[in-house]
């Protein structure tokens, strides 16, 4: 969306997203991630061999974002298959794939935008703590959301903070294992993590390209007039790897200063849920880490998934133990 109607969108939902209105947001969900995580890990343990797709990264984010909008547990499993057929269908190519994959796909949005709007329309008059309930109640300065702004923003959260996610975490477990230095210094320094985030959202962004923006007037880019109507793709991988910008871009650097990526975007469509992004990748990745036992790649490169715009594996097939 466009100013004026994006700002005051965003900032009806940052009410309830983040500071200054709803500071605590992240610190106040970090036992329900730390156990979540755990319970995921737990149900690995013994697997001579696991996938840190399907059986961690993927269920992962589904599980915090239902939580945060407040879904109903019993709802839950539901979300999960929605959100799979959803993002099975984002990568369908006709002249390989099945239309039902395309169909399931469909479908499944349909009915999570009914079910979100169901969900909504229960919350009126009913103040609770999840985001659903904070946004259906909340008469802010901007007013109240409509209810079909809050399907739409709950819809934002659960499937493109999802993939984003899941790219993340995996990219950083596979960069890890290919730099088993780092891989043990992150075992024996745990707060590592928070600077090796960083540099895997610059070095592995798990969105490497946006190709929806517009020059709304002539633009100069060094000494290239960009018309007025075009449409401009912005290479955010190539940005982050930009050697007149970082010091040995292609190598990872855990320990690397002055590290303004473009991981999260950036300007007035700045990812307004990186710093929930942040923790749950920090959590995730230090406790894999600290209990997997002697993780080990089965193949390297993993196949990824034929989206230019997000950039992951599709599995990340990994030994653990004797193998």
């Amino acid at each position: 969306m466009d100013s004026p109607e994006h700002d005051r969108l965003r900032r009806m939902a940052m009410r309830h997203f983040g500071p200054p209105h709803t500071p605590g947001l992240v610190t106040g969900l970090e036992g329900f991630l730390t156990a979540t995580v755990g319970s995921l890990i737990d149900d690995l343990a013994g697997k001579g061999q696991i996938d840190i797709v399907d059986d961690f990264a993927f269920p992962f984010p589904v599980t915090v974002t239902c939580h945060l909008l407040g879904v109903p547990r019993e709802d839950e499993p539901r979300f999960h298959l929605w959100v799979n057929d959803i993002m099975n269908s984002i990568d369908y190519n006709p002249e390989h794939d099945p239309k039902e994959k395309l169909d399931k796909g469909v479908q499944a949005r349909k009915d999570l935008r009914q079910c979100l709007g169901e969900l909504v329309e229960q919350r009126h008059g009913r103040p609770g703590d999840g985001l659903l309930s904070r946004l259906a109640n909340d008469d802010g300065p901007d007013g109240r959301m409509a209810d079909a702004e809050i399907v739409d923003t709950a819809r934002l959260l659960l499937i493109a903070g999802h993939e984003t996610i899941v790219n993340l975490i995996t990219n950083g477990m596979l960069t890890l294992l290919r730099h088993p230095q780092v891989l043990q210094r992150l075992r024996d320094e745990p707060d590592l993590v928070v600077p090796l985030v960083e540099e895997l959202l610059r070095y592995e962004p798990p969105v490497h390209i946006i190709p929806w923006r517009v020059a709304y007037s002539d633009i100069t880019v060094a000494d290239t007039v960009i018309p007025q109507g075009s449409q401009i793709m912005l290479m955010l991988a190539s940005g982050n790897r930009d050697p007149d910008r970082f010091h040995d871009p292609d190598r990872f650097d855990p320990d690397r200063r002055d590290n303004q990526h473009l991981g999260f975007g950036s300007g007035i469509h700045l990812c307004f849920g990186g710093p929930l992004a942040r923790r749950e990748t920090h959590i995730a990745l230090t406790e894999l880490v600290r209990r997997l036992d002697r993780p080990r790649l089965v193949a390297d490169p993993p196949p990824y998934r034929p989206s230019p715009e997000l950039r992951g594996p599709i599995h990340l097939d990994i030994e653990q133990g004797d193998g």
